[in-house]
């Protein structure tokens, strides 16, 4: 098949499932999916996960191992009646693999048409989804597949996918390419873990490179981003935030504004919203909540409305981080309770606390002797919540360092002085 006129990420588009460039915890050797295709046991599932890292590449690998025809199927723009004609050639080609992109946005009537479909294994279904499909999908569709989940790529695996392309010269580069290391590096730190997006900056830097020979402003121009923040290690990006986190930690607003400004000017909104939210709920925490409420909205907007304005936004987040009062309290608390699984492994929940709303449970004494909080004044009774083992167990220390804080800390206090009474 002529394929110099698809674009190069297609044409690196996995053949087999050795060709797949990550996600080693399902095809690598022994692991689930591999497994499924070594011994032709396929089932329908749903791959869900960020842009670009694999999710058409394994479906489109599992019926090139396999043999099976391939077919794609859009949830949101192809009919039912496409979706009625894959059906009928599945019935007389032996097995078809049919990739159901954007699977959380398929409408009531071609659920009804796939259902009976995935009862009676007419096809593998292989659903592909940047939405969470345990909230995204209908239960009906979920009951009957596989869901797996798949994992960002690493720089290594993008540095791998750019050297097979530069290699490869029936479906890479016909021609001769040369890449700078400092290119590769900035590529592959840049293009937040989407293969798709790296296969099309690199086709665009060589094309459109002297001699194709790419270079670091080759790359930046590509990607049109700076690479005043990278270095030819990949640490500096990272450098960067962590250092915006610890100056907007230590409450230094001037610091805090100078790091996001190197951060804005290489234009990683997606990493720099992903540690701003972090910062909101680690480091400034019930000291005000107010404050991750304004960072959320503010970032959901500034990914909308994308660079450069989304500069404004990010500034009012940044100064509202570092002048916050500062917590980690519910953090640590956190972090306190999930230290204490592994030492007393799974412990069972109290009687009188495990669900009561099903046939048979009041003989099995479940939910007897609960105490309903609202039935009691201020909403509060004295009862044990906790399994026995961890009876004594007090995770959350409040900090005081906010006025939120401050009104959660006298909660507590009242709650222990009642249950101290009573004891």
């Amino acid at each position: 098949m002529d394929t110099s006129h698809q674009n190069l990420a297609r044409r690196m588009r996995p053949r087999t499932i050795d060709d797949i460039v990550g996600q080693q915890h399902l095809v690598g050797k022994g692991k689930i999916i591999r497994r499924m295709v070594e011994t032709g046991l396929l089932s329908s599932m749903i791959l869900y996960g960020p842009p670009g890292i694999g999710k058409t590449s394994i479906a489109s690998a599992i019926a090139g191992t396999t043999g099976a025809a391939f077919r794609v199927f859009n949830a949101t723009t192809d009919t039912k009646k496409q979706l009625q004609e894959y059906a009928e050639e599945a019935k007389f080609s032996g097995q078809l693999v049919l990739l159901l992109d954007e699977i959380h946005r398929l409408d009531k009537p071609k659920q009804d048409f796939l259902l009976p479909l995935l009862e009676n294994g007419q096809l593998i279904l292989i659903g592909a989804t940047t939405e969470n499909p345990y909230f995204s999908v209908v239960p009906a569709i979920r009951s009957r597949v596989q869901i797996f989940e798949l994992e960002p790529l690493a720089l290594t695996d993008l540095q791998q996918a750019v050297n097979l392309a530069l290699q490869d010269k029936e479906r890479g580069f016909a021609f001769p390419v040369t890449l700078d290391n400092a290119a590769l590096q900035f590529l592959s730190s840049r293009s937040n873990g989407d293969l798709r997006a790296v296969y099309n900056a690199l086709e665009l830097a060589v094309l459109s490179s002297t001699n194709h020979h790419v270079t670091l402003d080759d790359m930046e121009n590509s990607l049109q981003l700076k690479a005043a923040t990278f270095d030819k290690d990949g640490d500096a990006h990272y450098n960067l935030l962590s250092a915006l986190q610890k100056s907007i930690r230590g409450s230094d607003v001037n610091a805090s504004l100078h790091y996001a400004a190197r951060l804005v000017e290489g234009g990683d909104l997606v990493s720099l919203s992903r540690r701003l939210t972090v910062i909101a709920y680690e480091d400034i925490g019930l000291a005000n909540p107010d404050a991750q409420i304004h960072t959320v909205t503010a970032l959901q907007a500034a990914e909308r409305i994308g660079f450069p304005e989304a500069r404004i936004l990010i500034g009012n987040i940044v100064i509202d981080l570092a002048l916050s009062p500062k917590s980690n309290a519910a953090y640590i608390a956190m972090d306190k309770a999930l230290d204490d699984l592994p030492k007393f492994g799974n412990l069972p929940v109290p009687a009188h606390l495990q669900d009561g709303h099903y046939s048979g449970a009041k003989k099995l004494g479940r939910s007897e002797g609960y105490k309903y909080a609202h039935s009691f004044p201020e909403h509060w009774v004295n009862q044990q919540y906790l399994p026995d083992q961890l009876i004594n167990a007090d995770y959350f220390k409040p900090d005081d360092t906010g006025r939120y804080e401050k009104a959660l800390h006298e909660r507590l206090k009242w709650i222990n002085d009642r249950k101290n009474k009573q004891s």
